[in-house]
């Protein structure tokens, strides 16, 4: 793998983290809001929506990072 390749993956690699820490964060905030506000049963069910969404973003990123890690050795 060259150098620049690494970089690119490395990259990748930060951006997931921080879509999950983000989306973590944002997730229990929503929950916590949703809880102290009394909001209805629908919209917390939406923050939990929006999450699961940005997991499975994380998700197939990991993936394919995986994949190209695994492409390299091979």
């Amino acid at each position: 793998m060259s150098a620049e390749q690494d970089k690119q993956l490395a990259r990748k690699g930060r951006h997931v983290s921080l879509v999950i820490a983000g989306t973590m964060m944002l997730w229990l905030g929503a929950q916590w809001i949703g809880g102290a506000m009394g909001l209805p049963v629908r919209f917390v069910f939406l923050f939990d929506l929006a999450a699961l969404a940005a997991l499975i973003y994380a998700g197939v990123n990991i993936f394919q990072i995986w994949r190209a890690r695994q492409a390299d050795k091979g």
